[in-house]
């Protein structure tokens, strides 16, 4: 690195603080920092910053906070900082094209994926659903499409069995910040990698909904496995029982086991309920539920739900679900 840089940072969640704090801890200058705006939090609503914004804040870096980036006013006052680039990490505000060419050397993103696969919102859990066996984070120059930009550095890492979102989301947020940190020398020296996309394997990483909780018993057990993984912990997995009393509870699925199951056994069947676990038939295998939180408790091993709740889940009692409805 011939020079350090001035860099503009901006970003929101604990993934971003990350990348904002190997920055500081860098040779490099973070000029300021944006952040949206303040959010209602808690009971009382109170206004509360986000994790960014705390730390700049406790580093004395001048944080900014636009609505958006449509204002004159604001896009003059980020040219005006005359950074040589503006580092964006899960910000969760579009730059139009005017802050995209404000910087020397223009914007760069720390993405979730190994792209071009995975664009999008959600890359992490996208690709635990899908099974891919690596994942990684690639940083890009930003353009105006959803990330479609060239791609300057790649770091990768295995997806293991065992991951769910939330482990993958602490691999990345270890690997992400040494990869940014790389870039940035990589840049400051002038000549740095630029490798377009293949747009033709692209894929796209669709924002999570709380429709994508409930389990579909049609769905082979891998599948429906890998599914609780990619949404742990949101918006999680669940089941829905419906009591004696035709009151509908919805239940939260933790931890699962694939095992085998009758081929003639209808998908969403209960197949037995001890203290191993709540086996339930799938479109192939089947699925041993081994931890279950029921409404307003906290997450238990099967052995205890059954203490208390032994008569939900009785062998051959069908699961409501999207399969059975």
């Amino acid at each position: 690195m011939t020079k350090p840089l001035n860099v503009i940072f901006a970003g929101t969640p604990d993934f971003a603080a990350k990348h904002l704090q190997a920055l500081i801890d860098s040779e490099h200058n973070v000029i300021a920092a944006y952040c949206p705006p303040d959010k209602p939090a808690g009971r009382g609503k109170k206004l509360t910053a986000c994790v960014t914004k705390n730390l700049a804040i406790d580093h004395d870096i001048p944080v900014y906070q636009p609505k958006n980036f449509k204002e004159v006013e604001d896009q003059e006052t980020l040219k005006a900082l005359n950074a040589d680039v503006m580092v964006v990490v899960a910000y969760g505000l579009l730059l139009p094209k005017v802050i995209l060419d404000s910087p020397r050397l223009g914007c760069i993103n720390v993405h979730g994926s190994l792209l071009p696969k995975w664009r999008g919102a959600a890359p992490i859990q996208r690709s635990l659903e899908a099974g891919d066996p690596e994942t990684g984070v690639t940083i890009m120059q930003m353009d105006e499409g959803l990330d479609t930009g060239d791609m300057i550095l790649k770091a990768s890492c295995a997806i293991e069995t065992t991951d769910t979102s939330a482990s993958l989301y602490a691999k990345l947020a270890e690997l992400g910040p040494t990869a940014l940190v790389e870039t940035l020398a990589l840049m400051a020296g002038g000549d740095y990698p630029r490798e377009p996309q293949d747009d033709g394997l692209a894929t796209y990483a669709k924002k999570l909904d709380k429709a994508d909780a409930e389990i579909n018993w049609q769905l082979p057990a891998n599948v429906i496995d890998l599914k609780l993984r990619a949404f742990t912990p949101w918006p999680g997995s669940t089941i829905t029982f419906t009591d004696e009393k035709d009151k509908v509870h919805t239940l939260k699925v933790h931890q699962v086991s694939i095992t085998e199951s009758p081929k003639d056994a209808s998908a969403g069947t209960i197949l037995s309920a001890d203290k191993s676990g709540i086996c339930v038939a799938t479109g192939e295998q089947a699925i041993n539920i081994r931890v279950l939180q029921l409404p307003g408790k906290k997450p238990l091993p099967v052995q205890d739900v059954l203490n208390g709740r032994a008569d939900w889940f009785k062998a051959g009692q069908l699961i409501t679900g999207k399969s059975c409805q």
